[in-house]
């Protein structure tokens, strides 16, 4: 897969405007937070059905758009002179494969037939998400507008290296992590999806569409619990989008299920609200560590 490399600058200082495309969950809102904390008048196009409703209140401006009204999205951002964007939180990819009538929820509009007609209409380029987010990322760039990552702006919210909770895996599940890592980056190539769940060098569950909360309940209804989660990002991970993200909602379904070990990338795996995270980990059970490549060979 090649790797697709940011092609802008961050926004100038100068300025103080950026765009922000929201979608669900509340890292939208901590990237929200932190930009206008650096002094930045944030524009914010709300994914319908997915963004939250406290953006409106903390950005300057706030307009909710269906998925598809990218042409509209983009009017919206040079209104208020925004030149660069970036994005954060999730879409649901499900809504492509739903029922015609959800289209008319998020009503596609010109701008958005002309990019995604190859993907929707004639279907000569793949539904993979690093095809479709790469598409909406030259959509908005062919109307002016250039996006950065977010995490460029929050750079705290990247995990560092080491365990997060105080209760250590023990040896098979130190084998269990390493064997589920080499899976997630296997996965990750292909662009199939970010987690695997292991238990005993056994894959039980792999994320495809329907992203990591259901891969997990689909592990534990599979298994009796003790299992691990391993989360990573992918070999050519681009940074603009679709990074692997941990809260505590993501501690809660392991726990729920029977999990015992959550594993994530170091340096690419956004943790929101880390001290709660760790703490509901600690509480419950669950034992979470950040690695980086080569790392878990040391650990044996």
């Amino acid at each position: 897969m090649a790797t697709l490399t940011p092609d802008l600058n961050l926004p100038n200082l100068a300025t103080k405007k950026i765009g922000l495309v929201a979608g669900w969950g509340h890292y939208p809102v901590c990237i929200a937070r932190t930009l206008i904390a650096q002094g930045y008048e944030v524009h914010c196009t709300a994914i319908k059905d997915h963004a939250d409703p406290v953006l409106k209140e903390i950005c300057t401006s706030y307009r909710i758009f269906g998925m598809a009204r990218m042409g509209a999205q983009c009017r919206f951002f040079r209104k208020a002179g925004v030149v660069h964007a970036t994005m954060a939180g999730k879409i649901f990819k499900t809504r492509l494969f739903q029922k015609k009538s959800r289209w008319i929820t998020h009503f596609p509009d010109l701008v958005f037939w002309r990019h995604f007609y190859p993907i929707i209409i004639s279907k000569s380029k793949d539904r993979r998400d690093d095809t479709l987010l790469s598409t909406v990322v030259e959509l908005y760039k062919s109307e002016g507008i250039t996006f950065a990552p977010a995490t460029d702006f929050a750079p705290e919210l990247l995990v560092k290296a080491g365990p997060l909770t105080n209760n250590q895996p023990n040896n098979s599940q130190l084998k269990d992590i390493q064997f589920g890592w080499q899976m997630a980056k296997a996965m990750g190539s292909l662009d199939i999806g970010q987690t695997v769940v292991v238990k005993n060098q056994a894959v039980l569950a792999v994320e495809a569409i329907e992203g990591t909360d259901q891969c997990i309940a689909r592990a534990g209804q599979l298994c009796s619990g003790g299992f691990t989660v391993v989360k990573v990002a992918k070999p050519n991970q681009d940074m603009r989008f679709d990074v692997p993200t941990i809260g505590v909602g993501t501690i809660e379904t392991i726990a729920r299920e029977g999990g015992r070990v959550l594993a994530i990338e170091a340096d690419r795996t956004i943790i929101l609200e880390q001290t709660e995270t760790v703490r509901i980990a600690e509480k419950l059970g669950v034992a979470i560590f950040a690695y980086q490549d080569g790392i878990l060979d040391q650990k044996n």
